[in-house]
């Protein structure tokens, strides 16, 4: 509510009263309205706290654009060497592979299905969709499956050498 609203009020209900005006809407200013001092030393330190903030938050922003900035200078690395073979370059992954790719570089003897979804915390009802997602790696040539429904990450290709 305004403070006029405020003070109209006020002066309503003390005529009402048998107050008089004058004293009900002093009355209600006072009320209303903090201390000047404690105000303004308030808002300075509100100020100074907003201020320390947006500090923090720039130095976070600055460091975050370096990095957006050297992933895509490699990015664009990758790709011109990926290029200079004649091979097309490669298609990015959809989100959720990387997890995945992930565990089979930790576990170098190989995972199931199951054992990936509990590694990730997905529910056993998901471990059929997940042999889909290995099987699409298969495809693409990231793993292998040695084994019934054993999946590894397949060997990085070597440079044949020429030997005559």
């Amino acid at each position: 509510m305004s403070l006029y609203l405020v003070a109209a009020v006020s002066a309503v209900v003390g005529y009402l009263l048998g107050r008089s005006a004058a004293c009900q809407t002093a009355d209600a200013l006072a009320v209303t309205t903090p201390h000047p001092s404690r105000s303004m030393r308030d808002l300075r330190e509100t100020a100074e706290r907003l201020r320390e903030q947006i500090a923090k938050l720039t130095g976070q922003l600055a460091a975050a654009e370096r990095t957006l900035e050297r992933l895509e200078t490699t990015r664009e690395t990758v790709l011109e060497l990926a290029t200079e073979d004649g091979a097309p370059p490669p298609e990015p992954l959809p989100p959720g592979y990387r997890e995945t790719l992930a565990l089979f570089e930790q576990n170098g003897d190989g995972l199931r299905a199951r054992d990936v979804c509990r590694a990730l915390g997905t529910e056993p009802r998901h471990t059929e969709g997940m042999r889909a997602k290995l099987k699409r790696l298969i495809n693409r040539g990231i793993l292998t499956e040695p084994g019934l429904f054993t999946f590894t990450q397949s060997a990085p290709a070597t440079p044949e050498t020429d030997s005559s």
